[in-house]
């Protein structure tokens, strides 16, 4: 039960410290107690909370992901292509993108599990071959203009006085869908099995192998999917677009009280972490600051979380 209490600490800390900024942030600046710009928190930051989702199971299986990013440049600008160039259906041509991110992502699953490499080579090479791929169809930011694309991206669903994006609502869907994956089925509590001690998950006869390429094509399918909101969003794909993401995502998973030695976590954490970024974010612009002040100060955090799992898990073995 100790043990169980001190491991859950880092996601009791995460939520505290987001009450504790928004509450500061709210006294300063009296707008942060609109609805709107709560609300916004999950638009702003759909891509990145997206993308977090599948990282968050990646680290909870002990490996990692650095593909995130460049998978969300080469999909958007795919996507761009698709339906402007070749004039595909939007909903074929996203379902097409998804497709192919999880080809990726269960291709570097199945070299990982193969081949007994380390999850940081392969998905580093996966990260420059989708980067790589992305500037291949093209250099230059292509803009969607057809209109049942736009459409959706513009659309909102009203509650009350309260118009909450669609982004935001897919957002939403995929944390669901992740924190259903991971505590309620199988495959979770094989993937927690294995983050906490692949050699115990093989002894017990779990698919270790398998799961591993699963969990990579469930992270690559979230990329993806964060390249649709991406150019959802913008209107338009980059094969630039997600530059340096996949450390924001492995930032807010660990703020979000995800382990990096594995086992565990949740994603609901993770999405507190998101929103922490969100806050700060926000409260650099209102301050009208420099954006690298909020850099810093989710860095400072990021130490800070690090610190205190290195305590949590030192006390709880």
């Amino acid at each position: 039960m100790i043990r169980r209490l001190l491991l859950r600490s880092p996601v009791v800390a995460t939520l505290g410290v987001f009450v504790l900024l928004y509450a500061v942030s709210a006294i300063r600046y009296p707008a942060f107690t609109r609805p709107n710009v709560f609300l916004n928190l999950f638009s702003d930051h759909a891509a990145l909370g997206i993308a977090a989702v599948g990282i968050t199971l990646v680290i909870i299986s002990g490996g990692i992901d650095l593909s995130v990013g460049a998978m969300i440049g080469f999909t958007s600008v795919v996507l761009a292509v698709l339906i402007e160039q070749s004039h595909v259906h939007p909903m074929l041509a996203v379902l097409i993108v998804l497709c192919i991110g999880t080809a990726l992502g269960t291709g570097m699953g199945w070299i990982i599990r193969t081949f007994a490499l380390p999850p940081f080579l392969v998905t580093l090479a996966g990260m420059f071959f989708a980067r790589g791929m992305g500037l291949v169809v093209s250099l230059k930011s292509l803009s969607i203009t057809d209109e049942r694309f736009t459409a959706f991206g513009a659309w909102e669903a009203s509650i009350g006085s309260l118009r909450i994006p669609s982004v935001s609502l897919v957002f939403l869907a995929v944390v669901a869908l992740g924190a259903w994956l991971g505590r309620y089925t199988r495959f979770g509590r094989n993937v927690y099995a294995i983050g906490g001690s692949e050699d115990s998950a093989v002894l017990m006869g779990l698919p270790v192998g398998a799961t591993k390429i699963r969990v990579y094509a469930f992270s690559a399918f979230c990329s993806a999917l964060a390249g649709v909101i991406f150019a959802l969003k913008g209107s338009s794909g980059y094969a630039h677009a997600g530059a340096g993401l996949e450390m924001d995502a492995i930032a807010a998973t660990v703020v979000g009280g995800t382990l990096l030695s594995g086992g565990v976590g949740a994603v609901p954490g993770t999405l507190v972490g998101v929103l922490i970024f969100g806050v700060i974010q926000t409260l650099v612009l209102f301050e009208n600051l420099n954006s690298w002040w909020g850099r810093i100060a989710i860095g400072l955090l990021l130490l800070m979380f690090v610190l205190v799992q290195r305590i949590v898990t030192r006390r709880a073995a």
